[in-house]
């Protein structure tokens, strides 16, 4: 349920798109109110906006808008590229700075240990493959009809992420060791 709502604003503009004459000026509207809808509820709810929900409604809201008001769709299509430069850029910077933890090493060495080259490795291979998507999506976007790019972008983009994410939570098992528990939690569970 909670991937449904986080994916609510895409599936919004693919549902619109599809569903309106491959409209994408429509589409993008829909995705607009989609995020606000969104980001509404967890205000109404009072739960945490976290990076993910603001980084998607900034992007919505500031491309989506941009595309509107200059009625030009490259601000909208732009939109995974500028996004996996936030992320490749994100991941670059946490092994650089403060306490150069790579960032999937603060995202998952609570439920996974790894040496510290393979939470770098990982880190390096998030950027690169962020870095490959941004280029990919440009190279369609200027290479491709409009309707190829959207469906590019639903089949492609979301595919290929999600085919990472799944062989790097496989290869993380694989060289990860147990986590030792706490010598509070064996005293307590005495």
């Amino acid at each position: 349920m909670k991937a449904l709502f986080d994916f609510f604003p895409i599936v919004a503009f693919f549902a619109a798109y599809f569903a309106f004459g491959q409209d994408i000026y429509l589409a993008t509207k829909v995705m607009m109110g989609a995020t606000a809808l969104q980001i509404g509820y967890l205000l109404v709810r009072r739960h945490p906006i976290g990076f993910p929900h603001a980084a998607n409604a900034f992007f919505a809201f500031g491309l989506g808008g941009l595309a509107l008001v200059l009625h030009n769709p490259l601000f909208i299509q732009w939109k995974p590229t500028i996004a996996n430069w936030v992320i490749a850029a994100a991941f670059l910077s946490s092994q650089l700075i403060g306490e150069k933890k790579p960032l999937m090493q603060r995202a998952f060495g609570e439920i996974a240990h790894l040496e510290d080259r393979d939470w770098r490795r990982l880190n390096v291979a998030w950027i690169v493959f962020s870095l490959f998507l941004s280029f990919l999506n440009l190279y369609v976007v200027y290479n491709f009809s409009e309707a190829f790019w959207v469906k590019f972008k639903l089949f492609g983009l979301i595919g290929l992420s999600l085919a990472f994410s799944i062989a790097q939570t496989v290869w993380i098992f694989q060289r990860s060791t147990a986590v030792e528990p706490d010598s509070a939690d064996e005293s307590g569970a005495r």
